[in-house]
């Protein structure tokens, strides 16, 4: 495993375990737990969720696969921007507390931008950091410009993170939002990193990684993990996804590939407004 570091130094793996879609009534939640318990057997140790997903059935799903080795996860969860104010963000968080069986969250997120102002949401995550309900806070989906806002906020400079959708075919983030993190040390998460499954389809992909000896996800997901400061939650439902993405750790990309890469999916040529799915 590979890792990062938070604005504050601590380590967090560069590669998770996403669990958008997971924990949905009718799925199959017996499969989707073994694969999350495979995946921090095999070192991937964080764990992306939210109140959201499922109802809260995802993060049901995921205080299983954490029982009883809590203290090796970095639990990530989120909350909706409908239920971030100073009182609704805390009890928000108790309810996915409950719902993960744990005391604590690691990073705590404020899914998308809403109505409610952020001056209160961080006064909520700071009045939680102080019970030691959750030792780090941030956003999802902001672009630059209300990073830079957030950022002028009191408080605001102890945002740790920004997860923001990311990969081949979504690069908008490289103009602007990445080198405004990275030059605060400041890690992006990215979600979707194989686009759900459909970059998987894209000749080029395909070429570069049958010719590698991997699978286009590997492929994708390797060049995700190959850049800077960004740390990789894909989604795995299934035991043999989770090994295949646990393998990309070890794809190093030549600069062949990545030039090849770069010609098929283009980064950037200005400004772009944020993906978001």
């Amino acid at each position: 495993m590979r890792f990062l570091a938070l604005p504050d130094g601590e380590k967090i793996p560069a590669l998770g375990l996403g669990t958008w879609l997971m924990g949905e009534r009718g799925g199959d939640g017996d499969a989707e737990l073994a694969a999350l318990r495979l995946g921090l057997d095999l070192g991937m140790s964080l764990i992306d969720t939210a109140e959201m997903y499922a109802d809260g059935g995802a993060e049901t799903l995921v205080g299983k696969a954490i029982a009883g080795r809590r203290d090796t996860v970095f639990l990530v969860s989120k909350v909706l921007p409908e239920n971030a104010s100073r009182k609704g963000t805390v009890a928000a968080c108790e309810r996915s507390l409950k719902r993960l069986g744990t005391d604590r969250i690691d990073l705590y997120l404020l899914h998308w931008r809403g109505n409610v102002p952020l001056a209160e949401t961080i006064a909520a995550f700071l009045a939680l950091q102080r019970a030691g309900k959750i030792r780090h806070w941030g956003v999802s989906n902001f672009d630059a410009a209300e990073m830079a806002e957030l950022a002028g906020l009191a408080g605001g400079e102890g945002c740790a993170t920004d997860q923001v959708l990311y990969n081949l075919s979504r690069r908008g983030i490289e103009w602007d939002l990445l080198p405004w993190c990275r030059s605060r040390r400041m890690p992006i998460m990215a979600y979707s990193p194989i686009e759900q499954g459909r970059l998987l389809g894209k000749p080029a992909l395909r070429r570069l990684a049958t010719a590698r000896g991997a699978s286009p996800a590997q492929l994708a997901l390797a060049w995700v993990l190959h850049q800077p400061g960004v740390v990789a939650i894909p989604k795995a439902g299934r035991a043999a996804h989770v090994r295949e993405n646990c393998a990309a750790l070890d794809l190093a990309l030549t600069p062949e590939e990545l030039a090849a890469l770069d010609a098929a999916f283009p980064p950037p040529n200005g400004p772009k407004p944020l993906a978001m799915l």
